[in-house]
C-alpha cells in the first residue's frame, strides 16, 4: 500500500513543496503561540483562568 502511495506521489510534479509549506505553517503557528503566551499579561491570564468558576449571572464582558 505504501509503495503505491509513494509511487503515485513521485509522479506529481512540484509535490515536494507541500511538506515544506506544512512544516513552516506548523512551526510559525507554534512560535507565535509560544511568544503570545510568554508576553501575555499576568492580570489577563488570572482573569481568564477564573472564567470556568464563575456562574452565568456573574460574568462581565
Amino acid at each position: 500500500m505504501l509503495k503505491f502511495i509513494k509511487g503515485h506521489m513521485e509522479s506529481i510534479e512540484g509535490i515536494e513543496i507541500y511538506p515544506i509549506i506544512s512544516l513552516l505553517i506548523f512551526f510559525i503557528f507554534f512560535v507565535l503561540l509560544i511568544s503570545w503566551v510568554i508576553t501575555a499579561k499576568k492580570e489577563y491570564v488570572d482573569e481568564v483562568s477564573k472564567i470556568p468558576f464563575e456562574s452565568n449571572n456573574e460574568i462581565e464582558l
